[in-house]
């Protein structure tokens, strides 16, 4: 299977260089990873238009028979500026778990290890393993923020940043010694700058004409002042309203290949909680059956929504005989034909379906601390790079190529463990 080959950015002791990486695909039965390099040597450049001058002239280096390498020298420069997702920034690593091990300081550190790790397998850089498998909270940071809370959680950050304050140093030098800068042809290099700068002044005249667009609606926002607080009221009076709105728990409703099925969930904290115990959901075929079970609540005792502090107001309601089950459409979950829109490629899925499928599946996973789920979606990996893409278009970056077995397949999986998930009743 043909997986991308993704521009990035690292950020090392010589500087910001832009190289090409190759996540794992799989070809002729075996599993593959590469950068761009030649042997023992990494590849890397100052900015995209010394890459596009690089892959458009280059005829022997590493990525040569990736799959999608004939994509690659006809890219333009700007599909060749890596994106946010894919920038690593190595040397501020000791910076980062300085910080407090908040969600976005240990997803950004998570990525930062991951592509490390990435490096010190494809270029047998043992020293650097040893140095991340000597400390367990490098190996968990795929888990989110969950692990380094508590006292355990303090003791593994301290453990962290102590790892990288003493030995980070030799991460960045085995990495460093590594990158060799390879000359590009002359030419070749004129006209990818040329490219390179045009982009950067359309870039530059865009954002300035924003800014003139803000500035004018700043003047229009004060001459109309009365209006806009007219719409604010109007905007008040859409946010959502009634009794699931108050109480703060959503009925929800899943559609599979074969059934419908209605739940409730809520956020506590942003942590999602569903209607269910032991990370097993209790769903029913109908809004009246549902209504049905909570009205006779004995069988609910032991959920997990039990412990919110409105659930006795909606026992209160569906015992009097009071209670609508109305499931708004954003809660509706379509789980049904995105394995077969899968197969077809990027184009035939539905983004919307998609971004509420994965909503499903995470909060779900992430209520019955099953880190499956989150593992499966990173982008490192070919269904969280196919996700990604279609969640996030972005157009530098280059689309997935076919086939998509693989990714089909991944994606099936964790569809059916999701509905394994599933207590109908």
């Amino acid at each position: 299977m043909a997986q991308d080959i993704v521009p990035i950015e690292l950020g090392l002791p010589q500087g910001d260089l832009v190289t090409l990486w190759a996540p794992r695909w799989r070809e002729d039965g075996e599993e593959w990873e590469a950068f761009l390099g030649d042997d023992e040597d990494l590849y890397a450049f100052p900015d995209a238009a010394h890459l596009a001058a690089f892959v458009r002239t280059a005829e022997q280096h590493d990525l040569i028979d990736h799959p999608a390498w004939h994509v690659v020298p006809a890219l333009n420069v700007p599909e060749l500026i890596p994106d946010d997702d894919h920038s690593y920034d190595l040397v501020g690593v000791p910076e980062l778990v300085a910080e407090e091990p908040d969600s976005w300081t240990i997803s950004e550190l998570a990525e930062i290890i991951g592509i490390v790790r990435s490096l010190a397998d494809v270029c047998e850089l043992e020293d650097v393993h040893e140095i991340l498998d000597a400390t367990e909270a490098f190996s968990l940071l795929d888990q989110g923020r969950l692990p380094f809370t508590g006292r355990d959680g303090e003791r593994l950050w301290t453990d962290l940043s102590e790892a990288v304050s003493e030995k980070w140093d030799t991460v960045l030098d085995a990495i460093d010694s590594l990158v060799k800068v390879p000359e590009v042809d002359a030419a070749e290099l004129e006209q990818t700058a040329e490219e390179l700068a045009a982009f950067l002044e359309e870039s530059a005249e865009a954002e300035a004409g924003v800014e003139g667009d803000d500035e004018d609606l700043d003047e229009d926002l004060d001459e109309d002042l009365d209006t806009t607080e007219s719409a604010d009221e109007d905007e008040e009076e859409e946010a959502p309203t009634g009794f699931w709105a108050e109480v703060g728990i959503d009925p929800i409703k899943i559609i599979t290949a074969e059934k419908e099925y209605y739940t409730l969930r809520c956020y506590l904290d942003d942590e999602p909680i569903f209607l269910g115990s032991d990370g097993r959901i209790d769903v029913y075929s109908s809004p009246k059956a549902l209504g049905r079970a909570l009205a006779d609540a004995k069988d609910l005792a032991e959920s997990d929504l039990a412990e919110v502090s409105t659930w006795d107001e909606v026992l209160t309601k569906a015992t009097a005989g009071e209670l609508e089950v109305d499931v708004d459409s954003e809660n509706t979950y379509v789980l049904a034909g995105l394995a077969e829109d899968f197969a077809e490629g990027t184009d035939a899925i539905d983004p919307t379906q998609l971004e509420l499928a994965v909503e499903l599946l995470t909060d779900a996973a992430d209520w019955a601390d099953d880190e499956s789920v989150s593992a499966a979606l990173s982008t490192s990996e070919s269904l969280g790079w196919l996700v990604s893409f279609v969640l996030h278009p972005d157009p530098n970056r280059l689309a997935p190529s076919a086939p998509f077995e693989t990714e089909q397949s991944e994606w099936r999986k964790l569809v059916e463990s999701f509905e394994n998930r599933l207590r109908p009743h």
